[in-house]
């Protein structure tokens, strides 16, 4: 089932992709301490009716918790080298199946990060937790 954006939806996630997630993506780099190669499936993202909040639901749900787990385990050169060997690939994309944690997989060097975006947006502590046990069970 595809949902189409509406034009609020699509100028929303295009301002927050050409705007915002410049600056997360170096952040992610950064604390992955290698470029990240990272899909982000912005139709997806974008939900309608929601085209004001993704400003603030897409950092939450997604770009946060990505920072602080790659950051967590990318502390010292070990953590590093792990993550630049292990992870070839980040996604990230909203299916609409999943609310919780449970849409986070690492599988072939391949994190997918599955959630939906106007979902549990405040549970970033929560997300980052699983994803840092995800990547450190498979590095």
């Amino acid at each position: 089932m595809e949902i189409r954006m509406g034009l609020a939806e699509r100028r929303s996630a295009e301002r927050f992709k050409n705007e915002d997630y410049p600056g997360w993506k170096s952040r992610i780099d950064e604390a992955a301490g290698f470029e990240v190669p990272i899909e982000v499936d912005w139709q997806e993202l974008a939900v309608p009716d929601y085209a004001d909040s993704y400003a603030e639901y897409f950092p939450q749900v997604y770009f946060q918790p990505l920072v602080d787990a790659l950051g967590a385990i990318g502390a010292d050169d070990m953590g590093k080298e792990a993550l630049r060997a292990g992870v070839s690939k980040i996604i990230v994309r909203n299916t609409g199946e999943y609310f919780s944690p449970s849409g986070i997989t690492f599988t072939d060097g391949v994190l997918t990060f599955d959630h939906k975006s106007d979902t549990n947006t405040h549970h970033t502590e929560e997300r980052t937790k699983h994803i840092l046990a995800t990547l450190e069970a498979a590095l």
